[in-house]
């Protein structure tokens, strides 16, 4: 009997969020509106090189205006428009109103910089405990060594975790659902990765029946970013309930071109929310050009070298925490020069 309404729950609730995504996803018409007033979109995701993670970032006692400030600036002098951010939910849960000042603040500064915001709600990728507080420092030479999930698998130990998140959810897309400083919300970050797979589905159509109920004015989207079989039901739901089509690609342009000609079916604008890695040859001089000419919104991984160590590769760790010869990320220092002069000039030539 526990299983039979166990899947009855099931059914109807995978139904109602049909229902709700449907009812409100933005016509193409719309979708293609809207982009059009954009102009062509061009920046990175953002984290100031003095905080380890989401947590840190926007904290009281870490976050960071006058870093903050100063590297948008340098965004801004690239010729950047948008930057994308990550969010995590235990910030809301310690001070609600403290927090969406802190974003407040932030979309201040941003947009005297000119620069966009395009904010993310839920992540599968690293480290799967989080906590408030003091963050850990970086290990040296790893990548990524400090970086969150949200919520990790909390979700599945902690009953209330789903009424928490729904109540963050909502809060914040209606305190800011008219803020014309914030492009997009991109609800869910690279959902089934740490083999977490369909585990995340769940959580993946409840975004979307949250955000379908308050019904931002700004679009919104959860980027496709793995074409394994695997993650099939995970990329039709994606794909079918975006207002404007997202995705990463690491790889070389020919592939990179592949996705753009596989996602044009759907008729909808494009933005490639992750590129860039070096090593990958997924090079700002390859594919930036194919971006701006197909009109793909274009936001590469990493701007500032700092404690996020993504200079280094996600899977080869340097112990003695020398700089790489050739960065995987990141295009500036903290001290504002460049890793590559030659680069950051072709990047100001294609942006501005």
């Amino acid at each position: 009997m526990r299983i039979r309404n166990l899947m009855i729950w099931i059914v109807c609730g995978l139904f109602s969020v049909n229902i709700a995504t449907a009812q409100s996803k933005w016509s193409a018409a719309k979708a293609k509106e809207w982009y059009a007033k954009q102009g062509w979109l061009k920046g990175s995701n953002f984290q100031p090189s003095t905080a380890i993670n989401q947590l840190e970032m926007f904290q009281p006692e870490t976050f960071d205006t006058a870093t903050i400030n100063r590297e948008l600036g340098w965004a801004e002098n690239l010729g950047f428009n948008v930057m994308r951010v990550y969010l995590h939910h235990l910030l809301w849960t310690a001070d609600k109103a403290g927090f969406k000042k802190r974003l407040d603040t932030y979309l201040t500064i941003s947009s005297k910089h000119h620069i966009k915001t395009l904010f993310v709600f839920f992540d599968d990728c690293w480290n799967d405990t989080a906590w408030l507080g003091k963050q850990p420092e970086p290990k040296t030479g790893v990548h990524n060594s400090g970086w969150v999930r949200d919520p990790g698998t909390m979700i599945y130990t902690h009953p209330d975790t789903l009424k928490v998140l729904e109540a963050y959810v909502k809060d914040v897309l209606t305190t800011f659902k008219n803020d014309d400083r914030i492009l997009l919300w991109d609800l869910y970050n690279e959902p089934g990765n740490n083999k977490q797979l369909g585990k995340s589905m769940p959580l993946l159509q409840k975004v979307f029946q949250w955000a379908g109920e308050i019904r931002p004015s700004q679009p919104i989207s959860a980027g496709v970013w793995n074409d394994g079989s695997a993650f099939s039901e995970l990329n039709r739901f994606q794909l079918e309930n975006s207002d404007v089509i997202t995705y990463h690609n690491y790889a070389y342009i020919d592939n990179h071109r592949h996705t753009i000609d596989t996602l044009r079916k759907y008729d909808r604008p494009l933005i490639c929310t992750e590129y860039m890695a070096r090593r990958n040859a997924s090079l700002f001089q390859l594919i930036l050009p194919l971006l701006k000419a197909e009109n793909v919104g274009a936001i590469n991984w990493g701007f500032v070298s700092g404690k996020t160590n993504t200079i280094y590769a996600w899977d080869t760790p340097m112990p003695d925490g020398k700089e790489p010869q050739l960065w995987f990320h990141d295009i500036y220092r903290k001290d504002g020069t460049p890793f590559s002069k030659d680069e950051e000039a072709f990047i100001k030539q294609l942006c501005k």
